[in-house]
């Protein structure tokens, strides 16, 4: 029995079953895009812990930023005692993510806890009680969090669930919508009247506090939001005192090639919620928002005894700092237009298996469909993931059925680790099907 699997023999033990296995692979160390496992072996790491790292493993500037930090203090409680750990990251964040003429955050712990929040702050300041999410969304693994999510796996035997909270169709303009609308634009209109209907029918705008929307989906398969309808969208919720809340907990530092997602859309929303790769691999999270709507809040309602912790705030500093020092949008735009064009090379090789490549940036995924059925193959998907950690590389699927391969590798990787990790990939792709 080998190392890795004497590691799971012991989780069955000890852990929950249902803490889900994404890749059956372990992990002893790692630098840059490659992990050492169990037993030694090299892994080529296509999933960054889930989008945690952009920049890569064992960056110095984060680990010595930890370690000196230890040597002062590791805790206080920023509620407590201020400290200029989480000033200097908070300046950070508002320098780098303004959202209008003036901006404020307040940190937090994890995605799931930065959602929660800005639907806090939405309905606090506005009076208001209903919340409009999407088709495929997934937002976190708490009770707000966990209603506005989609996918019911995520959820289910889990309610009653949070009340007042909407759902609509994503407007993702893919190769279905593009067969009956022959513009982008048309498509955009057609789902701004079903918002507009949604109004009259289900929730009306004048009790909607909030408008919240991956621009690209992460569990939902990466998808990616119309720019035409987000413009429009932009426009509704300033109309009607809704505030537009973006999650940018995986799409954001670099992953689209730019700090934001927003960034790629030329929209700035009212709040925004960051969490993964914001860390440097501590976990570490924000609320961004425009200064008017985080000074309406009344004191008390947010804070937490660990949010802002000091380690988190120097890791995530020092991880910022190494990605602008870096320029972390131009590796995620490069490293996006190499993968791709792998995913379009494969797409035209097995039309009938590969139905859609899609992504935004770095942020890409390809799906996969039964070729006979046309119905979503996640067992496909499955047996890709299996046979690449055999050939040694990390990849995890995404997606409502689970049947698409996303790419979440650390945007600084070498060249010749992209390619390698492209070509396992290719090839198992080339052997499954």
């Amino acid at each position: 029995m080998s190392n890795t699997d004497k590691l799971y023999e012991r989780r069955k033990k000890s852990v929950p079953n249902a803490l889900g296995i994404f890749n059956p692979s372990s992990i002893q160390s790692a630098k840059g895009a490659i992990i050492i496992d169990a037993d030694g072996r090299e892994l080529i790491d296509f999933a960054g812990g889930i989008g945690v790292n952009n920049a890569g493993h064992g960056v110095p500037e984060i680990i010595d930023a930890i370690k000196s930090q230890a040597d002062k203090f590791i805790h206080a409680s920023f509620n407590v005692s201020v400290y200029e750990q989480y000033l200097d990251l908070s300046e950070k964040l508002c320098e780098l993510l303004p959202h209008g003429d003036s901006t404020k955050a307040m940190l937090t712990l994890s995605g799931a806890e930065s959602v929660e929040n800005a639907i806090k702050i939405a309905r606090a300041v506005t009076g208001k009680s209903g919340i409009i999410c999407f088709n495929g969304s997934f937002h976190g693994r708490t009770m707000m969090a966990m209603t506005l999510t989609s996918n019911v796996k995520y959820k289910e035997g889990a309610g009653p669930y949070a009340p007042e909270v909407y759902r609509l169709e994503f407007p993702y303009y893919g190769p279905k919508e593009k067969k009956q609308f022959p513009t982008e634009q048309e498509f955009a209109d057609f789902h701004i009247d079903k918002l507009n209907k949604f109004f009259s029918s289900y929730v009306s705008a004048t009790q909607t506090a909030a408008i919240i929307m991956e621009l690209v989906q992460g569990e939902g398969g990466f998808t990616v939001a119309s720019k035409p309808y987000v413009a429009k969208l932009r426009e509704i919720c300033t109309e009607n005192n809704i505030f537009l809340i973006f999650d940018e907990v995986q799409s954001g530092f670099g992953r689209t090639g730019q700090w934001a997602a927003f960034h790629n859309y030329g929209v700035t929303p009212d709040l925004s919620t960051w969490a993964k790769s914001m860390g440097g691999g501590m976990p570490m999270g924000a609320v961004i928002g425009k200064q008017e709507i985080m000074d309406a809040i009344k004191p008390g309602l947010i804070g937490g005894t660990y949010a802002g912790g000091p380690l988190g705030c120097v890791a995530s500093l020092a991880s910022i700092n190494y990605m602008q020092k870096n320029n972390i949008n131009a590796a995620g735009d490069k490293v996006g237009k190499v993968v791709r064009e792998k995913f379009n090379q494969l797409k035209a090789l097995y039309p009938n298996n590969i139905s859609d490549v899609r992504g935004l940036g770095a942020m890409l995924a390809i799906e996969f469909i039964n070729p006979e059925t046309k119905a979503a193959d996640g067992d496909t998907t499955k047996a890709i993931v299996n046979k690449c950690l055999e050939k040694g590389l990390i990849v995890i699927t995404s997606g409502t059925y689970g049947n698409c391969i996303r790419i979440l590798s650390p945007l600084f990787i070498e060249d010749e680790v992209l390619q390698k990790g492209l070509t396992i990939l290719e090839e198992t792709i080339k052997e499954i099907l």
